[in-house]
C-alpha cells in the first residue's frame, strides 16, 4: 500500500516511536506529584514544552498540550472571546478554514456573537486587503487564518493579516495544522493550535499557544493541569514522542521539501495530461509542498477513492459528498472550483518516486473504468 494521505495523519516518525517507547518506562507517573517518579515525569513535561515552544517561537509558559488539534482550536477560539467582550463579539474567519475553527465560531454564533467569513479567490488564497477590512470593522474579537488549507495546500497571507491585526488591536488564531513541522512558523500570531498527528507525531497530542498579553480564559470547568488552560491528566509519554517527531520533522524540512514538492509538481503537470476532463486545484507555487488535489469530471471522488484502495492507494477526498450530510466540500464550494469527483493525494515523509510513477500509471485506468460504469466515455 503507497500511503498517500499525510495531510490527514503523517506515519509516526522514528524519532517518535523511539522516544514513545523510552517515555512508557519514564514517564508514567503523574507530573503533578512530588515523589522521584512523578518529578521525573515533570521534567520531561517541561523539556518537551520548552522544546516545542523554541521550534513555534514562543516562551515556555505560554505553551499548552491539548488533547488534539481540534481541542487546541476550541479552546484558542472559545478561550479568547470573553477576554474580548468589551471590544466586541464578532469573529473572522477565512471562507476555507477548518471544520474546528467554523464549529466554535458558531457556537459564538449561537451564544450571541457574529461572525464574518472572508471569501477567497479560485485557488483557495484569501485576500489580504478584505481580510484586513473584515478585521478592521467595529466589534471584531478575533481573527482566524490558517497557515495551509488543509483540502488543497494554498498558503494564506498570514503574515500580511497579522499586520492588519496588530493594526486593528485584534488578536489573530493561526491554524498551523498543516504547516507546523514543515514550514516556518509565520510571524504575528497571538493564538496558535497545531496537531501532532500531522508531523509524524501520536494522534491525541494537540499544541495550544497563549502569548502574554492575549486575555484569555478557559470556556471549561477549572482545572489545575497546563496552567489551567486544559483540564485532564497530561499524557506526558505520548507528549514527549510529539516534541521529538516536531524536532526531527524540522531538521529535516529543507531536504524533504524540497523533494515531496518536486513529485508534488510532477502528479500536478501529470494529471491533466493522463486524464481528461480533469481540474488541478490550489495554488501552483503559494503551496505547502506535499498536497496536490484534482477534480474529475462525471464521477464520484469516493468512487475513486474505492478502486485506488484497492490497486493499492491510500488516498482521500475534500468532495465528501457522504450520506449523512449530503453536502459537499466548504473549501471547494468557496473557492468556486468542481465540488464533486475530488482527490486528494498527500505524500508523507518518504514517499518514493517509484509510488507516485505507480499511481500516475494506475489513475488514468481507474478514473476511466468508474466513468464507464456510470455511461460516461471519455477520450
Amino acid at each position: 500500500m503507497a500511503y498517500f494521505d499525510a495531510a490527514s495523519a503523517e506515519p509516526l516518525h522514528p524519532a517518535a516511536r523511539e522516544a514513545l517507547l523510552a517515555a512508557l518506562d519514564t514517564a508514567g507517573a503523574d507530573p503533578a506529584r512530588l515523589y522521584g517518579a512523578a518529578r521525573q515525569a515533570r521534567l520531561l513535561l517541561e523539556r518537551a514544552r520548552g522544546e516545542a515552544a523554541e521550534v513555534i517561537g514562543a516562551r515556555p509558559d505560554e505553551v499548552s498540550f491539548t488533547s488534539s488539534g481540534t481541542q487546541a482550536v476550541h479552546l484558542g477560539v472559545l478561550g479568547t472571546l470573553p477576554g474580548r467582550r468589551r471590544a466586541g463579539r464578532r469573529v473572522v474567519a477565512s471562507a476555507v478554514e477548518h471544520s474546528s475553527v467554523l464549529a466554535a465560531a458558531a457556537a459564538n454564533e449561537r451564544d450571541g456573537g457574529t461572525v464574518e467569513l472572508v471569501g477567497v479567490d479560485i485557488t483557495g488564497r484569501v485576500g489580504p486587503a478584505e481580510f484586513g477590512a473584515a478585521v478592521a470593522a467595529e466589534g471584531t474579537a478575533l481573527a482566524c487564518l490558517q497557515t495551509a488549507n488543509h483540502e488543497v495546500g494554498t498558503l494564506q497571507p498570514v503574515a500580511e493579516a497579522a499586520q492588519a491585526c496588530r493594526a486593528a488591536g485584534v488578536p489573530l488564531l493561526v491554524d498551523a495544522a498543516q504547516t507546523l513541522g514543515r514550514l516556518p512558523v509565520p510571524a504575528g500570531w497571538s493564538v496558535l493550535a497545531a496537531s501532532a498527528h500531522k508531523w509524524g507525531g501520536p494522534a491525541g497530542v494537540g499544541l495550544l499557544a497563549v502569548r502574554k498579553g492575549v486575555r484569555w480564559r478557559s470556556p471549561l470547568p477549572e482545572d489545575e493541569r497546563e496552567r489551567g488552560r486544559v483540564p485532564g491528566f497530561e499524557n506526558v509519554p505520548a507528549i514527549v514522542a510529539a516534541v521529538a517527531a516536531l524536532r526531527a520533522a524540522v531538521a529535516e524540512a529543507e531536504t524533504e521539501n524540497a523533494r515531496l514538492s518536486a513529485l508534488v509538481s510532477r502528479i500536478r503537470e501529470s494529471v491533466p495530461r493522463l486524464v481528461p476532463d480533469v481540474e488541478v486545484v490550489g495554488d501552483p507555487e503559494l503551496r505547502a509542498p506535499h498536497i496536490v488535489t484534482f477534480s474529475c469530471l462525471y464521477v464520484p471522488g469516493e468512487a475513486i477513492l474505492t478502486e485506488l484502495d484497492r490497486a493499492g492507494f491510500a488516498v482521500s477526498s475534500g468532495s465528501s459528498c457522504t450520506a449523512s450530510t449530503l453536502r459537499p466540500s466548504h473549501v471547494l464550494e468557496a473557492m468556486g472550483v468542481l465540488t464533486h469527483g475530488n482527490v486528494r493525494v498527500s505524500l508523507p515523509r518518504g514517499a518514493s518516486e517509484a509510488d507516485v510513477d505507480r499511481f500516475l500509471g494506475a489513475l488514468p485506468g481507474i478514473v476511466r473504468r468508474v466513468r464507464e460504469s456510470v455511461g460516461v466515455r471519455s477520450s
